[in-house]
């Protein structure tokens, strides 16, 4: 236990004196001593550096064996494969992009390779130094059929024989994750929901999509789909009904992203643009919170009435301590659009959670798949390498 805590404080602080160590562990100087000699020859720490500019000698640093493991991550989209590979203390040190637009179905093992394979190239390493993978992608894979669903648009992700193909090619465990459910490991590990126990976070990019996290842990649901609240009906839509079929349902089309051009047009905005949903519409959200009048401003209240509709179906349910605003489009929207959506919320719902930006700006789906992947690979490591 001693060592575990030692281990976590120098991934937390980085580099750490023996007698630092002592301190926060509050342990004695020979046990530290102890424990840093069994975890340097385990290859789990090594000396880095000095302590300079403090009276007396300068002491010794010890640091986490930045190379005493690998883990890799994969966020999967309809248009591309973005792979990246963590050493233990969590440090990138490879990434690769795969566009996969218009690629034939069978060739999904095939693109999950070469993504994988080119962040291992870039970081220098190979693929047996990868301890874990984790893959996140739209949807989730059903626990008792092995198959993906919620994610029509994810083409050949459906096979039945899917995930024994990946495994049949791929030496390292592997684990699949709804990219959203990413997001919120991302944002409560590194980001705006660090420290807390019971949130929701609410993804707004190219789909509408939420994760929960109850107790520190995310639900997922007895399918996997706790969280698809695209297909929850609400106010103000009409009622869709076979919704995985149409692959829509009421709150995604009052203020999903495809939602937003449309809605600009009614209101009489010239100029809306064409082009992928997600990037026009957080064009239109930014312009919005430049405007203090007129058809931009009634857009911004439009779309953060919206968002509260189907955050209030939610919170009536969940009663969460807080709610994290992710994705581009929510993102566009800042600060401006969080109050609006924090007001609107206070009117329709009887819990009054915390509103709160994610912070986790850049490529959160991959960060969390890389954090969900190093917290297992850690546990293996430092719990077994003694």
């Amino acid at each position: 236990m001693n060592d575990r805590a030692a281990l976590d404080l120098l991934l937390e602080h980085g580099p750490l004196s023996r007698t630092k160590i002592g301190k926060l562990t509050g342990l004695s100087k020979p046990t530290a001593s102890q424990l840093l000699a069994r975890l340097e020859s385990a290859g789990l720490v090594v000396a880095t550096g000095t302590t300079e500019g403090r009276p007396g000698p300068n002491a010794q640093l010890y640091a986490v064996n930045a190379r005493a493991a690998f883990a890799a991550g994969l966020d999967v989209t309809p248009q591309r494969i973005h792979a990246a590979v963590a050493d233990i203390t969590g440090a990138t040190v490879g990434e690769f992009e795969l566009p996969t637009p218009g690629r034939r179905a069978e060739s999904v093992v095939r693109q999950v390779a070469e993504a994988l394979d080119g962040a291992v190239k870039a970081a220098g390493v190979t693929r047996s130094d990868v301890h874990r993978l984790v893959i996140g992608t739209p949807g989730a894979f059903d626990p008792s059929t092995g198959r993906l669903r919620y994610a029509s648009h994810l083409p050949g992700w459906h096979s039945p024989t899917l995930l024994d193909e990946l495994a049949a090619v791929l030496p390292m465990p592997v684990e699949y994750e709804n990219d959203v459910n990413l997001v919120a490991v991302a944002e409560q590990r590194l980001g705006a929901a660090h420290g807390h126990e019971n949130f929701v976070l609410l993804w707004n990019q190219e789909g509408l999509g939420a994760a929960v996290v109850i107790g520190g842990r995310l639900h997922r649901g007895f399918t996997g789909g706790a969280g698809e609240v695209g297909f929850l009906p609400v106010p103000g839509t009409p009622l869709v009904r076979q919704v995985t079929k149409a692959n829509s349902g009421g709150f995604q089309e009052l203020a999903g992203a495809q939602a937003i051009p449309r809605l600009a047009r009614e209101l009489g905005i010239d100029g809306v643009g064409h082009g992928p949903h997600a990037e026009v519409a957080s064009g239109l959200v930014a312009r919005a919170t430049e405007a203090d009048s007129g058809p931009y401003r009634k857009l911004l209240d439009a779309y953060a009435t919206g968002l509260a509709t189907g955050l209030a179906s939610m919170v009536a349910v969940l009663d969460p301590e807080l709610v994290v605003l992710s994705g581009d489009v929510i993102a566009a929207g800042g600060e401006p659009l969080r109050e609006r959506v924090q007001a609107e919320l206070t009117e329709l719902a009887a819990p009054r959670p915390r509103l709160v930006l994610g912070s986790v700006q850049e490529h959160p789906v991959l960060r969390g798949a890389l954090e969900s992947a190093l917290a297992t690979t850690r546990d293996e490591i430092f719990d077994t390498a003694r």
